[in-house]
């Protein structure tokens, strides 16, 4: 039990993203060394590197979601630390009063600029404790090399994510409400809601390294997995449509309205010549149709027949997908869930739940 407290606990942390992480340290260490040299005029040979980089890029590159790990907490953080240091230095003369008085200032600067960044602690104590090439370098000392420093190893982190897919600058993208109206999304008006949130953290009086947004998001993902569980018997073959009305890429715009007007749906898929699925068409794409389907339909949401059935919740009440199409591996249609069958299920799952009614005598 006791050795549990050495076991780092990261979420998430697959042996992808850890391989992922060691790459771009790598990478970014190494070329932010070598660009850095360049810059200076010291040659590629010369790594011009001060160490709270190293720390700045195991965030970077294994948290890149944490707000500690942003390219303005990176840049800000490390360069606003540094000039802290330097300035303490200049003034305090004892170095462990300066040590001490450095870190504490360069926390509270960083947390008033919103550029918290805890290689940050270690810059402002380089500035402080760097020796003569720091002492040299004097006010020059933040801005070149750490300034310079920071903003190659984002600029190469940004450019690593990008080429890995992953995302970084991390960006909390809100569920839209597709209707226009302040109504928040559909999945968001049932379960806890945002100040709920607000409250368990001011329960909880602590601190966490996740954005308070992803927060957000993480417990609306548990509440529908744990949905998912309860009902994982519930599986898309068991709800969907099987006799599927389709239509074909090379049908013209008339043709395909009036199989959505004729059997009164709002989700028609578009196959091609060999019967796979292409794509979706609604009366909302058919009204910018000019010619054939193929120009104006859309992705079409799918699912295999084994995927549990509210697992589909998500995409169904994003106010933009009516039906959800179950296909095979080849891509051939198989059956379709809309709205109202995965109404259907949940309303009768959860009448299975509850306990019988007793006669009243």
């Amino acid at each position: 039990m006791a050795f549990r407290l050495f076991v780092p606990i990261l979420a998430g942390a697959t042996l992808r993203e850890r391989l992922l992480a060691c790459i771009g340290a790598t990478i970014g260490i190494a070329l932010t060394g070598v660009i850095s040299g360049l810059a200076m005029g010291n040659g590629p040979h010369v790594a011009m590197l001060v160490a709270p980089m190293g720390a700045s890029a195991v965030l970077l590159f294994a948290v890149p979601s944490s707000p500690l790990a942003q390219p303005w907490s990176i840049i800000g953080g490390n360069t606003i630390s540094a000039l802290v240091g330097v300035t303490v230095a200049h003034f305090v003369h004892n170095p462990v009063i300066a040590s001490g008085l450095a870190v504490a200032l360069a926390i509270a600067a960083m947390s008033f600029t919103r550029s918290l960044h805890p290689p940050g602690g270690a810059a402002a104590l380089t500035g402080v404790l760097g020796g003569p090439a720091v002492i040299s370098a004097g006010f020059l000392f933040p801005f070149v090399p750490v300034a310079l420093n920071s903003i190659i190893l984002v600029t190469l982190g940004f450019l690593f994510h990008k080429l890995s897919r992953r995302n970084y600058p991390h960006v909390h993208q809100p569920a839209a409400n597709s209707h226009g109206t302040a109504d928040r999304p559909p999945a968001e008006r049932v379960g806890f809601r945002p100040e709920d949130v607000d409250a368990a953290l001011a329960a909880l009086d602590e601190t966490f390294d996740i954005d308070r947004d992803d927060i957000e998001r993480l417990l609306r993902q548990v509440e529908l997995q744990a949905m998912v569980r309860t009902h994982r018997t519930l599986l898309c073959r068991d709800i969907m449509s099987r006799d599927v009305i389709s239509v074909s890429e090379n049908a013209t715009a008339d043709e395909a309205r009036k199989q959505l007007l004729d059997h009164n749906i709002r989700t028609l898929p578009v196959v091609d010549a060999e019967a796979r699925l292409v794509g979706a068409v609604g009366l909302r794409e058919l009204t910018q149709a000019t010619d054939t389907v193929k120009g104006v339909m859309s992705k079409a949401g799918t699912a295999s027949p084994e995927t549990p059935a509210m697992s589909l919740l998500p995409l169904l009440t994003d106010g933009r997908s009516h039906a959800v199409v179950i296909v095979d591996e080849g891509g051939h249609i198989l059956g379709l869930i809309t709205q109202t069958d995965l109404l259907a299920a949940a309303a009768r799952a959860q009448a299975a739940d509850r306990p019988p009614l007793k006669a009243v005598a």
